[in-house]
C-alpha cells in the first residue's frame, strides 16, 4: 500500500496528488457519519442499567465513539439500548417508544434479561421473553448478568461495525 493510501471501512481511498482532497462513495461517507454519531435513548430497567450509567461515566468515555449524547426523547435518539428485565406491564411502553424513533434505527440487548428474559424468565408469569417478543428487532446483543461496561463498548463498536457495511437501499 502507497504512503498517500487510507482505509476507510473496507474502501481503498486515494489522496490526490497537489491537493487536500480525498475521494470516497458518498455511501460510505453517510454510513461513517451515522455510525461516529450513535444517540442512544436509555431504557434502564434493571441491574444492567447500572452498568449502562456507568459506561457513560468517566471512567469508560463513551463520547469516544460518538455515542455520549444520552436522550430521554425517542424523537431525537437512533439507538434503543434495553438494559433489564423486560416486564409484561412494559413491554407496550418499550414498543411505543421503539416506534417513536425516527428511522433509521437501531437496538442494543443489554443483559441476559433483556436478550431472552434471563434468570427470571423461567419462574415468573411477569416477564417477556426478551425484547424480540416484544416485537423489537435486535441488532447487536450484549450478553453478561450482568454485562460489564466494556462489553457495552464492544457492543457500540459491533453496531458501528454494522452501520458502516450496510449499502444504500435504492427504489
Amino acid at each position: 500500500m502507497a504512503v498517500n493510501e487510507k482505509i476507510l471501512g473496507s474502501e481503498l481511498i486515494d489522496k490526490v496528488p497537489g491537493g487536500g482532497f480525498v475521494l470516497a462513495k458518498t455511501e460510505d461517507l453517510f454510513n461513517w457519519a451515522k455510525s461516529s454519531s450513535l444517540w442512544p435513548l436509555t431504557f434502564g430497567l434493571a441491574c444492567c442499567a447500572i452498568e449502562m450509567m456507568v459506561t457513560g461515566g468517566p471512567h469508560y468515555d463513551i463520547d469516544r465513539f460518538g455515542s455520549g449524547v444520552f436522550r430521554a426523547s425517542p424523537r431525537q435518539c437512533d439507538v434503543m439500548i434495553i438494559s433489564g428485565t423486560i416486564c409484561v406491564k412494559m413491554q407496550d411502553s418499550i414498543k411505543r417508544l421503539y416506534d417513536q424513533m425516527p428511522e433509521p434505527k437501531y437496538v442494543i440487548a443489554m443483559g441476559n434479561c433483556a436478550i431472552s428474559g434471563g434468570i427470571f424468565y423461567h419462574d415468573s408469569y411477569s416477564v417477556v421473553k426478551g425484547a424480540e417478543a416484544v416485537g423489537i428487532p435486535v441488532d447487536v446483543f450484549v450478553a453478561g448478568c450482568p454485562p460489564r461496561p466494556e462489553n457495552l463498548l464492544h457492543g457500540i463498536i459491533k453496531l458501528q461495525e454494522k452501520i458502516n457495511s450496510q449499502k444504500v437501499k435504492t427504489a
